[in-house]
């Protein structure tokens, strides 16, 4: 497939207000040294030297969207806790609304704390639920995400098994998104895609992908014949398989597959990557690209946030010197 056309350009990213509902995080990095093992076991003694904390999930897409240049409104569920402190902060620093996110003290902040030792992780600590939210904050939910798409150009809903998409919520968003006429762009974790019916595009990886239909993405020919067996469960909505190193196949109903290839030039760390992809691409179809190029735009994105260590972002100017052809500094 060709590069995107020459009639693009960064700005058409500017102001597009787009709401991203899903489930929330606090991402926590733990960086060290380890010269020693313990005596008390036999793992490594981390010596720290220094700690940070980043968006993640649901929260990690919204603020790629605003470092894009889009206007964001998040909607999620937080807990009564510190972590939800710190992640509201980081989020309305980024210049994000967080005034639709949802408060539940029943449930904790989910958090990801990744032990660090000279750049290469030793192991994750997760404090989270994955039940089900209930019905009273559900409610909420479909409230809240209901006031912020009354003016949104797109609707990105983030799923990451954490409790806060359920059927119920996307169908509400696919009811306003339809009435509004703007793209919805999932980002799935469901085996059941049928969840997701109404969705503009779906964006399973590789191994959701073999997940959601039990069959083998080895190859070219495996990953088109996945993806199609799903389009009927989306209801005249795409798929859109991100596949690493591969690049990304766009599948839509009656119409031949779209290929692009892997934009990365080095691959330090792969977290944060779909929300990088979804986010590009929301402001794509938001800005009236054609999404056979929007898919390009989101695969130059994630190549670029690949090269990078951690939870990431891309921001403008970075993008259109990636779109040129030139390597950011």
């Amino acid at each position: 497939m060709s590069a995107p056309s020459e009639s693009f350009r960064i700005d058409d990213f500017a102001g597009r207000r787009v709401v991203v509902v899903g489930d929330l995080m606090l991402d926590e990095f733990v960086r060290g040294d380890v010269a020693r093992i313990s005596p008390e076991a036999p793992v490594p003694i981390l010596e720290v030297t220094g700690r940070s904390s980043t968006p993640g999930g649901a929260a990690n897409a919204a603020m790629n969207v605003a470092s894009l240049g889009g206007r964001v409104k998040v909607v999620g569920v937080v807990g009564a806790d510190a972590a939800a402190g710190v992640l509201e902060a980081l989020v309305e620093r980024a210049g994000i609304d967080a005034r639709s996110i949802v408060v539940d003290a029943s449930r904790p902040t989910t958090q990801k704390t990744r032990i660090v030792a000279r750049h290469q992780q030793v192991v994750r600590i997760d404090q989270e639920s994955r039940a089900a939210i209930d019905a009273t904050v559900g409610a909420a939910l479909i409230a809240a995400t209901q006031s912020a798409l009354a003016d949104a150009d797109a609707c990105i809903v983030s799923d990451y098994g954490k409790g806060v998409i359920s059927p119920e919520l996307v169908a509400a968003v696919v009811e306003v998104a339809r009435k509004r006429k703007i793209p919805v762009i999932v980002d799935p974790k469901r085996r059941d895609f049928s969840a997701y019916r109404g969705a503009t595009v779906v964006t399973p990886n590789l191994s959701e992908l073999e997940v959601a239909t039990g069959m083998r993405c080895s190859t070219t020919a495996e990953v088109v014949a996945a993806g199609t067996s799903l389009l009927a469960a989306l209801d005249g909505g795409a798929v859109l398989a991100t596949r690493g190193a591969a690049g990304m196949t766009l599948l839509r109903p009656n119409m031949e597959p779209v290929h692009t290839h892997a934009r990365a030039r080095a691959v330090f760390d792969v977290t944060g990557a779909g929300d990088t992809v979804v986010s590009t691409l929301a402001l794509a179809l938001a800005a009236g690209i054609d999404i056979t190029e929007a898919i390009e735009i989101a695969s130059v994105a994630a190549g670029l946030v690949i090269s990078k260590v951690g939870t990431a972002t891309v921001d403008t100017a970075e993008l259109l010197l990636a779109m040129k052809g030139q390597t950011p500094s």
